[in-house]
């Protein structure tokens, strides 16, 4: 059964990079075209959960969180919804709007720490 970027999301997927937030375009142009040394893709889908950013290589995906993540519910839902991308052994990174907004280039050291360094595996 194939799970990643399923047709039916598609759309959504789609929509959603069409109306990506200030936050996820700057980061978007500092991890496409393997500006970090690994393939970036925006908007990817594993079942019904679409994640911001994920790297198929080396299963790891970035989740940007704006206000709405501070709220009960999504609070909740954003726990189950980490706990069941990482039963497919992904790892996530949560990255606020704020740590994109006021320094960039700290954000980005903080994702390539967490990528495999090159020639080991994780």
């Amino acid at each position: 059964m194939k799970r990643y970027n399923i047709s039916p999301l598609k759309q959504r997927r789609r929509d959603l990079r069409q109306r990506s937030t200030p936050t996820e375009n700057i980061l978007w142009n500092k991890l496409r075209n393997n500006q970090l040394g690994f393939k970036f893709r925006r908007q990817y889908s594993i079942d019904g959960y679409v994640m911001d950013f994920y790297c198929p290589s080396q299963k790891f995906g970035i989740e940007i969180e704006g206000g709405i993540h501070l709220e009960t519910n999504q609070i909740i839902y954003d726990k189950y919804r980490y706990r069941y991308l990482e039963s497919f052994d992904i790892r996530i990174l949560k990255i606020t709007t704020d740590q994109i907004i006021n320094n960039v280039d700290k954000t980005l050291k903080m994702i390539s720490l967490s990528l495999p360094r090159r020639g080991t595996k994780r």
